[in-house]
């Protein structure tokens, strides 16, 4: 078990896809006037199955995504004052600079789609 978990962690040199990495989404606030809406996201996404944090550290944005990027984190899920008042979030995907604003049932349908294992239902549910 060991060698295989060891062959995949060097296949994708770290950067798993969605389906298969430990922490799928970061939910990082980019003001303290949107930390509820993002405990409101992580909810949302944890209800649906996806392994989220919430990150509302008082840090700037761009050290937010840096840190998270280098921690390999698929996505990355960025809300404001703004998407809290409309209900949208900024998707941000691992090696990407492009940003998708969408609203929040729509991330959490996509996030969820993308997610889903490539074997479909060969594999048991996750107890986490």
């Amino acid at each position: 078990m060991e060698r295989f978990i060891g062959m995949l962690i060097e296949h994708y040199a770290g950067k798993f896809p969605l389906w298969l990495a430990p922490l799928q989404a970061v939910v990082a606030t980019i003001t303290n006037d949107a930390d509820e809406y993002g405990a409101e996201v992580v909810k949302q996404l944890r209800q649906a199955g996806i392994r989220a944090e919430l990150d509302t550290r008082n840090e700037k944005i761009n050290f937010k995504v840096r840190e998270h990027s280098l921690a390999k984190v698929p996505l990355m899920v960025v809300v404001g004052r703004r998407e809290a008042e409309e209900r949208t979030v900024a998707l941000r995907r691992l090696g990407g600079k492009d940003q998708e604003v969408l609203a929040l049932d729509a991330a959490v349908n996509t996030i969820v789609a993308e997610a889903g294992s490539p074997l479909g239902n060969l594999v048991p549910e996750s107890p986490f």
